[in-house]
């Protein structure tokens, strides 16, 4: 086994050694997305965010690595461990510092042990446990990795799931009208009619890909990100330079759609393209009008979807009301290593009761889904 050395700065790394450890399908892993959260102020360790990724090395040639950093929260993760947090002060424990492996703010599915040789990946697997231990962390935190990754974890690591709603064209939809016609009459109805108010409301849209965003492009869709963020009371991490950085650097990537009337963007949603998915991040508007966020958010993806080939489009964590509109249940997972062995015991049986109702749901949401068969 390769010995682990930690990287506090992605910079450190050259963008072409990182990158060549996956495929380059999904963006949120990549130096450039990665390195940009930590240059352009959307990290911070009063946030709870210090970067400590995990690598292994040979001489000078990266061979495996993971994104990971030190938390003293659980804020930006999706993974919900508070209860966990609540257990550990109860009993006179130190729950944080904790180490996470994922992708900052998004819960968005991906590789996250990355090597070019696929035996590498149980390495960092490893290499996270005995690390964590040697470092007096309380836990380390696999969030949001990909199925065939499974494997890689042995039994000490805790399994969790969860529900996304994701759409996937399956069914080799041409367009929207002929994605509607697999729609039962009722939802079929409903999303013509919430189309419609939007365009009787006098609202365009612009779909602007990176290479073509401007500055008034990029200082717009900022602006309603941080109008959604103020109405929910919640702190706003990504910043207009980050923005302007994605365009600059993952042209191909960024992709926004501004809702537009008379001429101004009214309101906007920010996505990233992957190699053949689309994942829906954040939205804001600063005018209100009947079906707005669902055009914006969600039809506006879908057409996106349909003219550019993409099979799926991942538009976020949670809500139900995603599957009226074809956007059905999905399994996403994660893995955690506790360095306590009382309370792993405790929680794998938490876990396992966790996951079995996890389940029960999403069979049931199953049996609401939009479409005639």
């Amino acid at each position: 086994m390769t010995a682990p050395r930690i990287i506090t700065s992605l910079s450190d790394i050259p963008a072409s050694q990182w990158d060549a450890l996956h495929d380059g399908c999904n963006p949120f892993v990549s130096h450039a997305f990665l390195c940009g959260l930590e240059q352009h102020g959307c990290l911070r360790a009063q946030w709870g965010w210090t970067p400590q990724h995990l690598t292994l090395w040979e001489g000078t040639n990266l061979v495996a690595a993971a994104p990971a950093y030190l938390k003293e929260n659980s804020h930006g993760e999706f993974v919900f461990d508070h209860a966990w947090a609540h257990a550990y002060a109860q009993h006179g424990l130190e729950y944080f510092p904790k180490w996470l492996c994922a992708v900052p703010y998004s819960p968005v599915t991906g590789p996250r042990l990355l090597a070019r040789d696929l035996d590498r990946r149980s390495e960092l697997a490893t290499a996270l446990a005995k690390l964590c231990a040697g470092n007096a962390l309380s836990s380390v935190h696999v969030n949001f990795h990909r199925d065939d990754e499974d494997a890689e974890f042995d039994r000490d690591w805790l399994s969790r799931i969860d529900v996304q709603y994701h759409w996937r064209n399956d069914r080799e939809w041409r367009d929207f009208d002929d994605y509607l016609a697999a729609f039962d009459h009722k939802h079929r109805k409903n999303i013509r009619q919430e189309r419609a108010k939007v365009a009787r409301a006098g609202v365009t849209f612009r779909v602007v890909e990176g290479r073509d965003a401007s500055d008034d492009d990029l200082a717009a869709m900022h602006g309603f990100y941080l109008q959604t963020f103020a109405e929910y009371g919640n702190h706003p991490a990504l910043t207009l330079d980050f923005l302007r950085h994605m365009a600059r650097a993952m042209p191909d990537s960024l992709v926004m759609f501004l809702a537009m009337r008379d001429e101004r963007p009214i309101a906007g949603a920010l996505c990233l393209r992957g190699g053949d998915t689309l994942y829906g991040r954040y939205w804001g508007a600063s005018e209100t009008a009947p079906g707005l966020h669902f055009e914006t958010c969600y039809y506006q993806g879908i057409d996106y979807c349909l003219a550019n080939g993409l099979t799926r489009f991942e538009p976020g964590a949670q809500g139900e009301h995603k599957l009226a509109r074809g956007f059905l249940p999905t399994i996403v997972r994660s893995r955690h290593w506790v360095a306590d062995e009382q309370f792993r015991a405790a929680l794998r049986d938490w876990c396992a009761q966790e996951s079995a109702a996890v389940r029960r749901y999403a069979a049931t949401l199953v049996g609401h889904s939009p479409f005639k068969d």
